[in-house]
């Protein structure tokens, strides 16, 4: 991969940005993996449901700084609440995460996690009665986070800020609504819910998803909208909520006009346009690295830890590597031990501004336990006004 190998190089070589000493082979034989780095960027998974021991060794890098959730992941609450407290336990300070936004996308649905609905139900609230829509966005936002605190997970990657063009499938009732203007008070008011059951958010997928067919899990989608359209509609929801959202998570697709690379891999995107004109200051998560949107950068294939140096020196804070702790994991221990290369070769520089923007994700209040949450009023009334 010499071409591949290239655009990590160049990728490492971001304007403004001093190049570190370099390090000798005799540091790098006697130190620790992943030692001296200040910074904890990736976001793996695990296979089952319980902590094997390539799951405990994996999670003590010093290079992982958090895990993902998935259905496989989860029998009951009590397997749940017990495994992310040997993670706290293993690793204080690691971010749990997990994909639940209601609808299609909610990775447990069982022991009484309440079954949210689409995002799109929302939506469809708000033409008949905005304002009830917006009190019913909060109280979805409070049972989603409320439910998932009380079982140790800190963060849901939600909401989902695309625009429902019609033509995305991948998107589809996952989207609030068409006009941006509506998507943004829904989000605002949901993230408003998030926060009051403890939770930061993550807005997704800038600058939008919504207008291609393709599924970025399967392929590129490309968007061939000049950056005025995309900045007047799908991208306005991140300029308005600016000052609200936690996170932000780029889209796997390719936007020629603006950029060759897809936003999670654009300098371009994420420090011009969305931290310099958007002016957002919260933390980036890469989308996960194994898409089929992900493996491709300037016309190049590129390995995960390829690929996860170009997105962190484009301007993300973390990376996710989702899916490939099931059949051993040794793609993830090639990604920690690239990603360890790329640091002592300069292509990619760990950030301690990155770490904090991390750290500021973890919760900073107590969850309330599961069985004091289901006779607490506010979580009553919020279950009755679900769609």
């Amino acid at each position: 991969m010499k071409k591949a190998a290239s655009i990590v190089a160049a990728a490492g070589r971001a304007p403004g940005r001093a190049k570190p000493a370099p390090v000798s082979s005799a540091d790098r034989a006697t130190d620790p993996p992943g030692e001296g780095l200040s910074h904890a960027p990736v976001v793996l998974d695990i296979a089952g449901t319980t902590l094997g021991a390539d799951d405990r060794r994996r999670l003590a890098h010093p290079l992982v700084g958090g895990l993902i959730l998935f259905a496989r992941n989860y029998l009951d609450r009590a397997q749940l609440t017990a495994l992310t407290a040997e993670v706290e336990a293993l690793r204080p300070g690691l971010l749990v995460c997990v994909d639940h936004e209601g609808g299609r996308v909610q990775r447990f649905r069982s022991d009484g996690f309440t079954h949210l609905p689409p995002m799109r139900a929302l939506g469809e609230l708000w033409m008949r009665d905005a304002l009830a829509a917006t009190d019913a966005a909060t109280a979805a936002g409070y049972v989603l986070a409320a439910e998932l605190r009380a079982c140790g997970v800190h963060l849901s990657f939600t909401p989902v800020l695309d625009l429902d063009h019609g033509p995305s499938g991948i998107i589809g009732d996952r989207a609030f609504h068409r006009d941006p203007r509506v998507v943004t008070m829904l989000a605002k008011s949901l993230m408003h819910g998030l926060l009051l059951g403890g939770m930061a958010n993550c807005g997704k997928h800038f600058p939008g998803h919504g207008y291609v067919a393709a599924d970025s899990h399967l392929e590129v989608p490309v968007d061939r909208r000049s950056l005025k359209a995309i900045l007047a509609d799908d991208a306005r929801p991140y300029g308005w909520l600016s000052t609200t959202l936690s996170s932000v998570m780029p889209a796997h697709v390719v936007y020629p006009k603006i950029d060759q690379r897809p936003a999670g891999f654009s300098a371009r995107w994420l420090k011009e346009i969305l931290r310099g004109r958007l002016r957002f200051g919260g933390a980036v998560f890469s989308d996960d690295l194994s898409m089929a949107g992900a493996r491709v950068v300037d016309g190049q294939a590129v390995s995960y830890a390829e690929a996860a140096t170009v997105a962190l020196s484009a301007g993300c804070d973390l990376v996710l590597l989702c899916n490939q702790s099931v059949d051993g994991g040794q793609a993830v221990d090639a990604l920690l031990e690239g990603l360890e290369r790329a640091a002592a070769r300069g292509q990619w520089l760990p950030d301690a501004d990155s770490e904090a923007r991390r750290l500021a994700l973890l919760p900073r209040t107590p969850p309330l336990p599961w069985d004091d949450l289901m006779h607490e009023p506010a979580y009553r009334h919020a279950l009755d006004l679900l769609p």
